[in-house]
């Protein structure tokens, strides 16, 4: 089968010109700016449950009185429907709101506008498909923050017409701390992740260890911001899945932030797995690297030395398809890996989370299970079609930087 790289990049690099990065050229984020109250700047979509059949609208705002009105209509049409009640929630160290609202029963593979009261026009946004039929597209990366490069990235995700974006943690930088930062962040990813087609991008995460206030091992309130706009998806604990009919499935974890790795959650992640035997797509994420391509891989945290203990031979048992994973700062693909070893039956993982961060890695020969390590603000697109799988790495100017291709791996028995 041919490959076709016009099918994934859109005219993104003419859109570009007018932005300046000299001032980031290391991915150093400027101060936050403060958010002025009203408006609808933060306003951006997720999912809690079934991407095939519901939406969730959300932004953040002033404490108002009186909640706006939202509802929904079949794109192009002028029969609306009243939105479930919104419901508002505390914005931590603000005196702002979250409001949310979750649309249910929608019909899969379909474009709705919505309106909210005071908003000047009505949005739109696209369902998932309820089978697989065809190809499908996504964008993901890690390591965010509020500079210029990340901005470029958003436009350029944008410009590919995702389905939705995954971001591996590390989103704001807010550390726990600073709510104003990942509001920014959250402005950023409404204003520009609008596609070709003008609908809006659903966002899904998970968490970093720059969204908690200490890193590691720390309590869920650690993480006040980060869980205050995404707890749609993590009500309780830290780790969910998403799973998109039955055709795509994400487990999204917890590399020690607010959860231990092992214990309970590798427990849970055992029987995620179990439980998704027969979806041809299982793709993990996480955030810290169980393959690093900066940090030493041994003795410290966020190393990866606990997910290859706990997780890896659960990704192995399990043979899932990929492993989307972030943290060090950098673009790398490694070689399909299986009991420590390069083995053509194994799994690949790739990041390493430069979406506005960057270093330098370590070269290949320094780590024999990378096949390409480098230096590049990047963001990576999955397009899924049929039995294979294909992976681009583009970077913030829209140049094709990787490409790779994985295929559907049967469930349920070891591959020899």
């Amino acid at each position: 089968m041919a490959f076709d790289r016009r099918v994934f990049l859109g005219s993104a690099a003419g859109s570009l010109a007018t932005l300046s990065v000299g001032a980031y050229a290391h991915g150093k984020d400027p101060a936050p700016v403060v958010v002025p109250k009203g408006g609808f700047d933060t306003l951006f979509l997720t999912w809690q449950r079934d991407p095939t059949t519901t939406m969730t609208i959300q932004w953040v705002d002033a404490d108002l009185a009186t909640l706006p009105a939202v509802s929904y209509a079949l794109a192009g049409k002028d029969q609306w429907t009243p939105a479930p009640a919104l419901r508002k929630t505390n914005y931590p160290m603000t005196d702002l709101r979250v409001y949310r609202t979750e649309l249910t029963g929608l019909t899969p593979g379909t474009e709705y506008q919505f309106k909210i009261e005071g908003l000047p026009e009505p949005r739109r946004f696209r369902t998932m498909p309820a089978k697989a039929t065809n190809a499908f597209h996504f964008v993901s990366g890690g390591d965010c923050g509020v500079n210029d490069h990340v901005v470029k990235n958003n436009i350029i995700a944008a410009k590919q017409d995702p389905m939705f974006t995954l971001i591996g943690g590390d989103l704001a930088y807010d550390n726990g701390r600073d709510a104003n930062t990942a509001l920014a962040f959250a402005r950023n990813y409404s204003v520009h992740m609008i596609d070709t087609k003008g609908r809006m991008v659903p966002l899904v995460t998970c968490i970093g260890n720059h969204e908690v206030n200490g890193g590691y091992n720390k309590p869920r309130e650690a993480a006040p911001s980060y869980f205050a706009l995404h707890d749609g998806l993590f009500p309780e604990k830290s780790y969910a899945t998403l799973d998109f009919g039955d055709y795509l499935s994400l487990v999204l974890l917890d590399t020690g932030h607010v959860a231990q790795i092992g214990g309970e959650q590798t427990d849970w992640l055992d029987k995620a797995l179990a439980d998704r035997v027969g979806n041809p797509n299982l793709i993990c994420v996480n955030h810290a690297p169980a393959y690093p391509s900066y940090r030493p891989s041994d003795g410290i945290l966020g190393s990866g030395f606990e997910n290859r203990k706990f997780w890896v031979p659960l990704f192995e048992k399990h043979n899932i398809d990929v492993v989307l994973e972030h943290h060090d700062h950098t673009f790398k693909r490694t070689h399909p890996m299986k009991d420590g070893h390069v083995d053509k039956n194994g799994i690949v993982y790739l990041g390493d989370g430069s979406w506005g961060k960057i270093r330098a890695p370590l070269a290949p020969e320094k780590r024999p299970y990378l096949v390409t390590a480098t230096e590049n603000y990047h963001l990576t697109l999955h397009r899924l079609e049929g039995e294979q799988r294909f992976h681009m790495a583009i970077d913030e100017n829209g140049k094709v930087i990787d490409v790779c291709m994985t295929t559907k791996k049967p469930r349920g028995k070891s591959v020899g």
